[in-house]
């Protein structure tokens, strides 16, 4: 197999933007000319034949055909013969049990990290590509078995980071401080905050931070720090857990 080839987006539409416009260049290089097909999983939303249908709609546009796993009467044999992933956004909670209750997170994990085909996912579908959902913003509207995801990276990522408004008068928790939190717990991995419009590419061993805005990296017992577009995020997928104790 070839090394592991990730495409990791924040959001599926950008402010102004139709269903993945901001990112459509970046997923015709990223596909590629070998690809002809791509299994689309679009388990974190509710309405899967209507998500499909977008979904497929714009894959088709873009030039390649789209196959909707909810349709397959075998999911894992879907997964086995798909030539490209790609996992959508919804509801994080909901995503992953269907990624349990299908048996797919081992086979998914042995086609993209063994056999190199590539993976995209946008919102949920990026969160469910990391160590852990842990730091998903959403609600658990349903119990998956485990909060463990498909590990495709030794670290996790929180799509659609936001920055406390100064202007604010709500006092209410910041994103910023959710993840302090959960790095209160011992042996947390960093958390890459992807602002809407940012993507990360991961090819191999390389990761490299793409898109219109920029990241917040957040290690525990370090405070965070920023990063623009074309920052090399390399470092991050040596699975040193990269922290002190």
């Amino acid at each position: 197999g070839g090394p592991r080839r990730l495409l990791l987006v924040s959001n599926s539409t950008l402010h102004g933007g139709g269903y993945l416009g901001h990112c459509q260049q970046h997923i015709k290089s990223f596909l590629g000319e070998k690809v002809k097909r791509v299994l689309f999983v679009p388990y974190a939303l509710h309405d899967r034949d209507a998500y499909a249908r977008t979904a497929r709609e714009k894959f088709e546009s873009l030039g390649y055909g789209l196959d909707s796993i909810h349709e397959s009467c075998d999911p894992v044999e879907a997964v086995r013969k798909s030539e490209a992933i790609f996992i959508g956004g919804g509801n994080t909670f909901r995503l992953l049990k269907a990624l349990y209750d299908n048996s797919l997170i081992q086979e998914i994990r042995k086609r993209v990290l063994e056999d190199g085909i590539p993976y995209m996912g946008s919102s949920a579908g990026t969160n469910v590509a990391t160590v852990s959902i842990n730091t998903t913003n959403d609600m658990p509207i349903v119990y998956p078995p485990s909060l463990q995801a498909l590990g495709l990276v030794p670290f996790n990522i929180n799509p659609h980071y936001l920055d406390p408004d100064v202007k604010s008068t709500h006092m209410g928790e910041t994103r910023e401080e959710r993840i302090r939190q959960y790095h209160e717990e011992p042996n947390t991995p960093p958390v890459l905050g992807l602002r809407e419009g940012a993507m990360l590419l991961v090819e191999g061993d390389k990761a490299t931070l793409q898109g219109v805005t920029g990241a917040r990296l957040f290690l525990r017992g370090k405070k965070p720090t920023e990063h623009e577009p074309g920052t090399d995020f390399s470092f991050l997928l040596i699975d040193s857990n990269l922290q002190n104790p």
